[in-house]
């Protein structure tokens, strides 16, 4: 992000903590820095965007996977979080807000390009056992089950969220990868509880049958 940030330290009272660098401060200490003064602290907030760089990366890579200027998205996400850091009453909570920024500027973008995506049928009926299925999107480290952890079945797996019909896919992704509430899902989306909960289901149920061959043993 080329902008030119200045702090005005003369107007902040100097504390033992301003003496640490960026870079050992705890995520909640270093957003607080960035709420000092009348613009966040050059390099604390260059150290921000370092540690959650890659989390925007990802919650963009997943909400529009065709869209070849998420470099553009990103940077103007920042760009948001640095205007509106000070906003933010509790710095514990930033990992989210972050979330809901990006998301919100996927929303913005999405109206103004009234991007219609290819209707796919879901109505087939699915059973599932419990209604409930986690993926484990957001890493691809290895995990229990070394099979499930290896990069074809992530790449597999990535390929059909991207494929999913542009509402399941945002509602799976704000659900499997932000972890958001579908109280919180229905507030952002801008539509009924019932309506995200079916979502969900459905989409869960078109990556379970999409990726069967790689779940079966």
């Amino acid at each position: 992000m080329s902008q030119s940030v200045s702090a005005p330290w003369s107007t902040v009272e100097v504390t033992p903590q301003a003496s640490v660098s960026p870079e050992k401060l705890p995520n909640y200490d270093l957003i607080l820095r960035c709420q000092e003064g009348l613009k966040p602290n050059r390099a604390a907030f260059a150290e921000l965007l370092r540690r959650y760089k890659s989390h925007v990366e990802k919650i963009l890579y997943h909400l529009a996977p065709d869209w070849q200027d998420r470099a553009d998205l990103s940077q103007e996400v920042w760009i948001r979080v640095y205007r509106n850091i000070k906003r933010l009453n509790d710095p514990s909570k930033f990992k989210g807000w972050l979330g809901r920024i990006a998301t919100n500027l996927f929303y913005d973008e999405l109206r103004k390009r009234k991007r219609v995506a290819a209707p796919l049928s879901l109505d087939a009926p699915r059973q599932m056992s419990d209604g409930e299925m986690t993926w484990e999107i957001a890493s691809d480290a290895p995990g229990p089950d070394d099979r499930l952890a290896t990069r074809e079945f992530y790449d597999k797996l990535h390929g059909a969220i991207a494929d999913l019909p542009e509402a399941f896919r945002t509602t799976i992704v704000l659900r499997e990868i932000q972890g958001l509430a579908y109280e919180e899902i229905a507030e952002i989306t801008g539509v009924s509880l019932g309506t995200v909960k079916s979502r969900i289901a459905r989409a869960r149920a078109r990556l379970q049958s999409d990726l069967q061959p790689y779940l079966e043993g």
